[in-house]
């Protein structure tokens, strides 16, 4: 199976504030979908300091733009796991992983982070086989297409 790097953008509305969430989401990797190997979801939370619309400064934009290449390059090198989403907004950033192994994930993860001073992480796993949160951000993708169709 050969892994792709094609992404589409949205946007999405924050739950609890109307500051919008922007939207990364890989295309094209249903052969891993349905190859069942990667069974379980982690989702990497970077809390920052927001400015007026939610976003971070430029500093922090950059620095989470490094961590996020170095994690894309360590879980893919072997198919540990496959990055599939970005959400950013509202302060916080989120990076969606889809795995075949959470221990395995959190050495590479620890491995791979620990040139960088510690960051304000927070991970969160779940068994995801069905790839729900993957299919439900693919969503607004056709939504936003939907609305595009509505301005022409």
């Amino acid at each position: 199976m050969k892994l792709g790097d094609v992404w589409f953008s949205a946007i999405a509305e924050a739950e609890n504030s109307d500051r919008m969430i922007v939207v990364s989401g890989r295309t094209e990797i249903e052969p891993f979908i349905q190859s069942g190997k990667f069974k379980e979801r982690v989702e990497i939370t970077w809390k920052y300091e927001a400015d007026s619309k939610g976003m971070p400064n430029e500093t922090t934009g950059k620095l989470m733009e490094e961590v996020q290449t170095v994690l894309k390059q360590a879980m893919e090198k072997d198919k540990l796991a496959i990055f599939t989403g970005i959400y950013t907004g509202d302060g916080e950033r989120t990076w969606v992983f889809y795995t075949r192994n959470i221990p395995a994930f959190g050495r590479m993860l620890n491995e791979t982070l620990a040139p960088f001073e510690t960051l304000p992480l927070t991970i969160y796993t779940e068994k995801d086989p069905e790839w729900n949160e993957y299919r439900e951000m693919c969503e607004l993708q056709d939504q936003d297409n939907d609305d595009e169709d509505l301005d022409e």
